[in-house]
């Protein structure tokens, strides 16, 4: 029975790292770039479309379809960079649990 006292304490120290884990992501913010800068996307932890900077120079007449792919593109930047930093998170919370199935994924 000791054995299972113990596990049952290191399980809950795993639940309140993981706990610590989704608050910090969730503060995160990345930001994600296409077109050398001219167009810069925030996320947060969340995923959520925090904020835009476009460049002036892409707000002329014709440049809809360039503006609208650098978006995505942006879009897409930081969308990997939030995915490294929740893997980095889980990795340094689960060490090689992170990954495995049925472990907990931001």
């Amino acid at each position: 029975m000791k054995d299972l006292g113990a596990l049952m304490k290191q399980a809950q120290a795993m639940q309140q790292k993981l706990q610590e884990a989704q608050a910090k992501l969730a503060e995160t913010e990345v930001e994600g770039a296409s077109g050398g800068g001219m167009v810069k996307v925030t996320l947060l932890g969340s995923g959520e479309l925090k904020g835009v900077v476009i460049d002036d120079e892409l707000m002329r007449p014709g440049e809809g379809e360039l503006l609208g792919d650098l978006l995505v593109a942006a879009h897409a930047d930081a969308k990997r960079k939030l995915d490294a930093a929740q893997a980095e998170t889980m990795k340094q919370v689960a060490g090689p649990l992170a990954g495995m199935p049925g472990f907990p994924k931001f």
